[in-house]
């Protein structure tokens, strides 16, 4: 798989995070406490949060994403 395609696919990842993320604060404003929609929105931002890393790690650990080193 090349690069640009890693990063896109990231990229996204990132922004449905974010998107999940603003859509808790919404229901926490509009449920007012009441209601579960604010912790599922965070369930599943953490769920895919953790999904992201492993697979970063995949990528690394069988060299699809190259290792960079600091010069």
């Amino acid at each position: 798989m090349p690069p640009l395609v890693i990063k896109l696919i990231v990229i996204f990842m990132l922004l449905v995070i974010v998107g999940s993320l603003l859509s808790a604060l919404v229901f926490l404003y509009k449920d007012r406490g009441q209601g579960t929609r604010m912790a599922t929105a965070l369930t599943v931002r953490v769920a895919i949060s953790i999904t992201v890393f492993c697979l970063l790690m995949a990528g690394l650990y069988f060299e699809i994403i190259p290792p960079h080193g600091l010069r």
